[in-house]
């Protein structure tokens, strides 16, 4: 960490810049959470597959996958809809909620349960995938810097410059 003067330069000599907002968050958010909760269902299919076999191991697998399937859409739909219009993202991650709940129901509800499904690691690895993907999003969301303040660029009139060979360092 470098110390600063109380002129607001850098005790190296260099000024310290003002940094912004995170440009577009949300694909760092995708891939912490993915990061997250991939690790864990790794561990679930690993014990599902011990104890209950092929059948456990892919029915931890597609639990998981539809979870992180569901919340990647609403990322990614975050990231393109808040590239040309960030005061819409909200809007559309509403829409984006509506539409995959009744489109996860729907598909669930018409293709029913698989005879070879084993529910209880279907239901846990889901369950460990939704509690740690909203906890890696929290933090990582937590992380990012917003602009709570849109700071206007001056105008050309109003930047003073000072007449050649003048100095105001007095020296």
């Amino acid at each position: 960490m470098r110390a600063s003067r109380h002129d607001g330069t850098a005790a190296a000599g260099g000024a310290i810049a003002a940094s912004g907002p995170t440009r577009s968050p949300w694909l760092k958010i995708l891939r912490a959470s993915l990061m997250a909760s991939g690790a864990a269902a790794v561990l679930i299919i690993a014990t599902a597959a011990t104890v209950a076999g092929t059948a456990g191991a892919v029915s931890a697998l597609l639990g998981a996958v539809l979870v992180m399937l569901f919340f990647a859409i609403s990322l990614l739909v975050g990231h393109f809809v808040g590239r040309s219009n960030p005061s819409g993202a909200i809007g559309a991650f509403i829409g984006t909620y509506v539409i995959k709940v009744v489109g996860f129901g729907a598909a669930l509800f018409l293709i029913g349960t698989p005879d070879w499904l084993e529910r209880t690691w279907f239901f846990v690895a889901a369950v460990a995938a939704v509690l740690v993907w909203q906890a890696a999003e929290v933090f990582a969301f937590a992380r990012t810097r917003h602009q709570l303040y849109a700071d206007p660029e001056p105008a050309p009139e109003d930047i003073q410059q000072e007449p050649k060979g003048e100095s105001s360092h007095g020296g």
